[in-house]
């Protein structure tokens, strides 16, 4: 039996005269995907088709298409001739186990072929009751399966039953570079995740705390990186040592304004590299009150230091929302491994939640901050994912 995987996409068919230029980078999203499992791949009508694969392939083919953004859905259709005798067996083999409602939609590409649209739907409608009447009747407002008979005018009649849901939104590469700022919390590889299906190609940068935090916790965020790369087509880890920068804030610094401080270079650092690295944009996986350095008094201290846009995502998403998308893309039971990352090093008891800017500034002041950020550059680390 021959099988074709018919990939669709949704928001792209809503783009005007560079409809193609969407197309196209998609398409090659695609074939980078599956680079090394032999196929072909061919544009069929604002589709793509996979076909000429080994079945023992269709598994792993199936995984890498489920994280391509861009990707609305796709099926895994049957391949047979347009003839009915060839669609009635197929449409009859994918009925054998089927139970409840159902309902036959019938696209006829080619229209030489007889009969129409609407009789072909009848027709195999009627051999399934005839054939499984104990098991199935016809509901044509909500039925539990829908039979698509999709008869094209090279003489290929595509016939399945199920639709897959995928990532939709748009492909990697076509909304600019951003730098995304990931801890081994739960949070910032959701909000990478966020930005790869709104089309978003990520770089990622960790600040890391040794010897308060440990190589467990290292090879933590490598983990979370590697997955949110799944979605990314790939991504470069750069890994900074932020102890120095620690220390000095918590020996010259008021403790309520050490996070306020250190999340004032965080964002200095990020810019830096991201200019070096032509990202347009920081994101971070911030969510508006979830905790001290979240607050809007907060947040507004962190932009007041740089120049390049900060998305946030998940800013007005609740930790439950934001737990259920770490479990369906598999971040969350990595996030939750017991390593301390550098936001849980000399931590305040009393943390200003609300800071004043300028207190936060004269605080600061103490510090020599040019050199401090730029020793940080002295020994950054790459990591290719």
């Amino acid at each position: 039996m021959k099988q074709a995987i018919i990939i669709r996409y949704c928001e792209i068919h809503l783009k005007g005269k560079n409809r193609g230029f969407f197309e196209k980078l998609l398409k090659d999203n695609i074939k980078k995907s599956l680079r090394g499992i032999k196929c072909t791949f061919s544009v069929m009508h604002s589709r793509y088709l996979i076909e000429d694969f080994n079945e023992t392939d269709l598994e792993i083919i199936e995984s890498k298409l489920k994280k391509i953004a861009g990707i609305h859905t796709y099926s895994i259709a049957r391949v047979v001739g347009s003839n009915l005798e060839e669609i009635t067996n197929s449409s009859l083999e994918l009925f054998k186990y089927k139970k409840g409602t159902f309902k036959v939609e019938t696209n006829r590409a080619d229209k030489k072929f007889t009969p129409n649209s609407v009789e072909t739907s009848r027709y195999l409608g009627g051999k399934i009751l005839e054939k499984y009447s104990e098991n199935l009747k016809v509901s044509v407002t909500n039925p539990n399966t829908l039979l698509y008979v999709d008869i094209r005018e090279d003489g290929k009649t595509f016939v399945y039953t199920d639709v897959v849901h995928c990532m939709s939104g748009m492909p990697v590469g076509s909304a600019g570079n951003g730098l995304l700022l990931i801890s081994g919390g739960i949070d910032s590889p959701v909000a990478g995740y966020m930005m790869c299906k709104r089309g978003m190609k990520l770089n990622a940068l960790h600040f890391h705390s040794f010897p308060y935090t440990g190589q467990a916790a290292k090879e933590k965020v490598i983990e979370l990186s590697k997955k949110v790369g799944e979605y990314n087509g790939g991504i470069k880890l750069y890994v900074v040592s932020f102890t120095e920068i620690q220390q000095k804030i918590h020996q010259f610094c008021p403790d309520e304004f050490m996070i306020t401080i250190m999340r004032r270079f965080m964002m200095r650092i990020a810019e830096r590299l991201a200019v070096m690295l032509k990202d347009q944009t920081i994101i971070t996986g911030e969510s508006l009150g979830q905790v001290a350095s979240q607050t809007i008094e907060s947040i507004t201290s962190s932009n007041s230091v740089v120049k390049m846009p900060i998305l946030r995502p998940l800013i007005a998403f609740d930790k439950n929302e934001i737990i259920d998308i770490s479990r369906k893309i598999d971040t969350y039971e990595t996030s939750i491994l017991p390593y301390e990352d550098c936001c849980t090093v000399f931590l305040p008891k009393f943390p200003a939640i609300r800071p004043n800017l300028q207190k936060v500034i004269d605080a600061e002041s103490k510090l020599n901050v040019e050199e401090l950020i730029d020793n940080v550059f002295k020994n950054i680390e790459k990591i290719q994912l």
